[in-house]
């Protein structure tokens, strides 16, 4: 059963570092910054989301799946209103 775990941890944290890694692709590579923050900031989300997945199995329960859950739920909330203000800015400066 542990072997099908580490495996577990090791295809999400992966496919988590994928994410990671498109996300950072997008952020150089796309032209202005409303769609460089779109894709850093969805590709982020589910990069860290993948990652706690995959992590969970390997924590003592409860308390550290919920300290990595806390941490996932507010490095979202966190990300969504620093790209909400960003947008904000970007667009003022538009007009």
């Amino acid at each position: 059963m542990t072997a099908a775990l580490n495996i577990f941890t090791v295809l999400a944290v992966s496919a988590g570092t994928f994410f990671f890694l498109a996300g950072t692709v997008g952020l150089l590579r796309f032209p202005n910054t409303l769609t460089r923050l779109h894709a850093l900031t969805k590709a982020d989300n589910v990069g860290l989301g993948l990652v706690v997945f995959g992590l969970l199995p390997l924590v003592e329960w409860p308390f550290g799946a919920l300290k990595l859950i806390a941490v996932w739920l507010l490095v979202q909330l966190s990300g969504s209103i620093i790209a909400q203000l960003i947008a904000i800015i970007v667009r003022r400066e538009e007009s």
